[in-house]
C-alpha cells in the first residue's frame, strides 16, 4: 500500500503521469488540477497515494494536496460514484468551488463532469452538503455559510442567494459572492464603533454580493 511516492516526473498524459522512483516507473492517475500543477517532464514532483485494488488491476491515483485526496474518498461514499467519476469531478471543479457547490446545492456545477448525469449529481449534492457544511477537510478552508448569527441574518442570507439565482447566477456563484459580502459587511461593522449590532439587511446583502460578481 503506497502512501506517498516522490521522483521525477518521467510523462504527462490526459488524466495520468508517470513518475520515475528509483528507476521504477509508476502510473498514477490524477486530476487536471494535479497534472497542470505537477510541473515538467524531468522535474522532481511529490504526489500523495490512494491505492484502488480490483481484481483485475491495481491502480495508483495521486494528489497534490490533502485537502483533494480526502474529497476524493468523500466522493466515492456516494453510491454510483467510484474512482474515475470522483477524479472526472476533480477534474472539472477545483476543491473549493466543489465544496462551494456542494454547500449550495448546485446540481449543475457537479453535472458537468465526464459521467456524472442529474440523478447523479442531485444525489452526490443531497449526501454531501451537510457533510461538507460540518466537517473541516484537512488541507482546505471550508465555505462557511455567512450569516452564522441570528435567525434574521440567516434568513437575510439565505434571500440573498435566492435573489442572485433569480437574477441568472448558478447557486455556487451566489452562494460565494453572498458569503463574501456578509463578511464584509461584518468586518465593516466591527470596525465602525457607532455601527448598530445586528446583519447588514438583504438589500445590502445584494447590493455587495452583485459588486463581488462584477470583478
Amino acid at each position: 500500500m503506497f502512501a506517498k511516492l516522490t521522483g521525477v516526473v518521467d510523462s504527462v498524459s490526459e488524466g495520468s503521469l508517470v513518475l520515475d522512483v528509483n528507476g521504477v516507473g509508476y502510473l498514477v492517475f490524477a486530476s487536471s488540477r494535479t497534472l497542470g500543477n505537477i510541473g515538467h517532464v524531468g522535474e522532481a514532483a511529490s504526489l500523495l497515494i490512494e491505492t484502488n485494488i480490483r481484481e483485475d488491476h491495481i491502480h495508483l491515483f495521486g494528489f497534490a494536496d490533502e485537502g483533494e485526496q480526502n474529497l476524493f474518498k468523500l466522493l466515492q461514499s456516494v453510491q454510483g460514484v467510484g474512482a474515475k467519476v470522483a477524479l472526472g469531478i476533480l477534474s472539472v471543479l477545483e476543491p473549493e468551488d466543489l465544496l462551494t457547490a456542494l454547500v449550495a446545492g448546485d446540481k449543475a456545477a457537479v453535472s458537468r463532469a465526464n459521467g456524472v448525469g442529474p440523478k447523479l449529481a442531485a444525489r452526490i449534492v443531497n449526501e454531501l452538503k451537510d457533510k461538507t457544511a460540518s466537517v473541516a477537510l484537512s488541507g482546505l478552508t471550508m465555505p462557511e455559510h455567512a450569516g452564522s448569527g441570528d435567525g434574521g441574518e440567516q434568513q437575510d442570507v439565505k434571500d440573498a442567494i435566492s435573489a442572485l439565482t433569480n437574477l441568472g447566477y448558478s447557486a455556487s456563484e451566489a452562494h460565494k459572492a453572498v458569503v463574501a459580502a456578509s463578511q464584509k459587511a461584518s468586518a465593516s461593522q466591527k470596525a465602525s464603533a457607532s455601527q448598530k449590532e445586528g446583519g447588514a439587511g438583504i438589500e445590502a446583502l445584494i447590493s455587495l454580493a452583485l459588486k463581488e460578481l462584477s470583478k
